[in-house]
């Protein structure tokens, strides 16, 4: 599980072991990175300053051997690359349509072990959190295939809508999931966002702000005046995810983190798991559960008696839900919420839907085809609230 009160994924025993799998695939070079994202990336004060004179670590000095680790690289500069998978207005679906995608291009011209990836402020006008769920998981697979590790990065909060911030959550908790279940680093810039003043973004309330000294832009100056500023503050937490990797991934030390345990229950109805909270997301596999007691729903005619999982939420007030299911090809599992036992509303991949205080169950149910076979399989199950600000404190 990645925790929603750390700023860095845990880097376990197991998470790493994964990621130095990725290492044998491939002749790649472990000191360049590749940038893939909309606006916020290709920005001139993303990560470009760390090429220039201005860095200033501060108390931060012990990431001075991995800043010269990449900047040292004699393959490519990629602080200072221009990115063909980083434009204005990118929504995920422009980084991995074409063959080749601007996305395997991109790290496929560098040969990069690692890309620093975030998409997800502009796919929000989209209105289609499933599909871009969709999309973000056929990107990670793309980069993993070839070896290159990504570090995945929640969105910023959208202070220039409140009806878009509102499902800046949702579109965050699918980035957890994605990187969870794919056990690949992820940073909650959002997290750290939310304690800086105006949420860290400049005047159009999208968009980081910097830090200006003599009236230039400082990104890498990373005293306690330049971390009150949103890309010197994302600038930080991206090097520090590049050191977590160089020493624990390439070099070899040991994993800094312990694993945290699954959430509570079984997944059955007599012991559902238990959403202890919300943004709430779970990766599992629907053909592994031993649970076969719900085959028909009031709410659907489908023939589900494939085995399934059974989720239990507790509200203390209504609330906006959005919930999906995120699953790949050979796999058929249906979502159902169920109120005081009763089947309330069905989707075969994502659900929007009110819900009044008390106790609701998500079930994850396994489709069976004609000749009565469980498509059952992996997927991944995200529920968010799509009726409070993104930062509600």
């Amino acid at each position: 599980m990645y925790p929603s009160d750390a700023t860095h994924s845990p880097l376990t025993a197991g998470v790493t072991r994964r990621l130095r799998g990725l290492l044998e695939i491939g002749d790649l070079h472990a000191d360049v990175f590749a940038k893939i994202g909309a606006s916020a990336t290709r920005n001139r004060n993303f990560m470009r300053c760390f090429s220039g004179p201005n860095v200033e670590l501060a108390e931060h000095a012990s990431l001075d051997t991995t800043w010269h680790f990449f900047n040292d690289s004699q393959s490519a500069d990629p602080f200072r690359r221009e990115s063909r998978s980083a434009v204005e207005g990118w929504h995920v679906g422009r980084a991995v349509w074409g063959r080749p995608s601007p996305a395997v291009r991109e790290v496929r011209d560098l040969d990069s072990r690692f890309a620093v990836v975030m998409y997800g402020t502009n796919d929000i006008e989209l209105g289609r959190p499933h599909r871009y769920a969709q999309l973000m998981l056929q990107l990670i697979h793309a980069l993993t295939v070839r070896g290159v590790i990504p570090v995945l990065s929640t969105i910023m909060p959208r202070d220039d809508d409140p009806e878009a911030d509102r499902m800046v959550g949702l579109y965050n908790t699918v980035v957890r999931g994605i990187a969870q279940s794919e056990q690949v680093p992820m940073v909650d810039l959002h997290r750290e966002l939310a304690r800086l003043p105006d949420h860290g973004l400049s005047r159009d309330g999208i968009h980081p702000n910097v830090y200006f000294q003599n009236g230039d832009p400082h990104g890498c100056n990373f005293s306690e005046a330049g971390l009150r500023h949103g890309y010197n503050l994302r600038n930080l937490l991206t090097l520090t995810a590049l050191d977590r990797l160089r020493r624990h991934v390439i070099l070899g030390e040991a994993a800094p983190e312990q694993a945290h345990p699954p959430p509570a229950g079984r997944g059955s109805l007599r012991d559902p798991i238990l959403v202890d909270h919300l943004p709430f997301t779970h990766a599992s596999d629907s053909s592994r559960s031993p649970f076969r007691e719900l085959d028909q729903y009031e709410c659907g005619d489908q023939d589900e008696s494939g085995p399934e999982v059974v989720y239990r939420l507790v509200l203390d007030e209504p609330a906006d839900i959005y919930a999906m299911t995120v699953y790949g090809s050979g796999v058929d599992v249906d979502l159902h919420v169920r109120s005081d036992g009763h089947c309330v509303a069905r989707g075969n991949e994502h659900i929007s839907l009110t819900l009044e205080a008390g106790t609701h169950e998500f079930v994850v149910d396994t489709f069976s085809n004609r000749a009565g076979e469980p498509q059952g399989g992996p997927y991944l199950l995200v529920i968010g609230r799509t009726d409070r600000p993104s930062d509600p404190d």
